[in-house]
């Protein structure tokens, strides 16, 4: 039987902490940043955590279900 593989690109975007929860980085915040406010940037530091809805997809992209 063969091994079931990881998705690379998931593995690359996603941590699991140590609750449990998924976390990622947030989007927007390569260039042109000039336009963007301030209190955006900042919002856009944080580690954005993944919501409800999608928790079971992204599970079984990191072969965690």
């Amino acid at each position: 039987m063969p091994k079931v593989k990881t998705n690379s690109s998931a593995k690359k975007r996603f941590k699991v902490t140590a609750t449990g929860k998924i976390t990622y980085q947030k989007s927007f915040k390569r260039h042109i940043l000039t336009k963007k406010s301030k209190k955006r940037k900042r919002n856009m530091r944080m580690d954005g955590v993944v919501a409800k809805p999608n928790m079971n997809f992204v599970k079984r992209l990191l072969r965690l279900k």
